[in-house]
């Protein structure tokens, strides 16, 4: 019994020998592990930057002024490989546009929808609210737009241009008001142009 037990256990010992020899043995990508992550770095949030300029509401009290843009859209949540699902799939934006004269300046945030006409055009359309200081009461400034609530409702369209993978150039017009929601609903229409730096 005790020279079985020695063969078996010696037998069990030559194996384990020859299977690290054999593995030892192996190419250096034949001992990598069956699924190996494709990029252990952290996905970028920020999908792209924007600045630009437009022109303050040119059909308003308060023409004649200009405002300077700057926006910060973040990456799609997640993405499809159906074209049709993938533009519905928007991305989320926040920014601010200061008026040069001290009329209404504000800041916003929402949703951006991107449409590739071509692979260097595009247009988009975005929804979303906003916040400024403009004039909301009844005793509205001279040369003041009367907009009725401090937070509105804010659309944009852009038609845009891609220079190269990176840059891009927009022409754009945002619209912001409250819906009849106030008493008072002028709102703010802005027309201007943007360029952009994609991640």
């Amino acid at each position: 019994m005790r020279v079985s037990r020695l063969v078996l256990g010696c037998l069990t010992l030559t194996a384990l020998l020859n299977s690290y020899a054999m593995a030892a043995d192996m190419p250096e990508q034949m001992n990598t592990p069956a699924f190996t992550p494709k990029d252990q770095s952290a996905p970028n949030i920020i999908s792209e930057l924007r600045f630009g300029g437009a022109a303050h509401d040119p059909s308003s009290s308060e023409k004649g002024s200009v405002d300077i843009n700057g926006e910060v859209l973040f990456a799609k949540a997640f993405h499809s490989d159906n074209p049709l699902i993938e533009f519905f799939i928007p991305r989320l934006h926040i920014g601010g546009s200061i008026n040069t004269a001290g009329k209404t300046s504000y800041g916003y945030a929402g949703f951006t929808w991107t449409y590739d006409i071509t692979k260097e055009i595009f247009v988009e359309a975005s929804l979303g609210a906003a916040i400024h200081n403009g004039d909301t009461g009844d005793n509205v400034k001279k040369h003041h737009n009367a907009l009725g609530c401090n937070t509105l409702f804010r659309e944009a369209l852009g038609l845009g241009y891609r220079i190269d993978e990176h840059w891009s150039v927009m022409a754009t017009v945002d619209h912001m008001s409250n819906a009849g929601f106030c008493s008072q609903n002028r709102g703010l229409t802005n027309v201007g142009a943007k360029i952009g730096y994609t991640f």
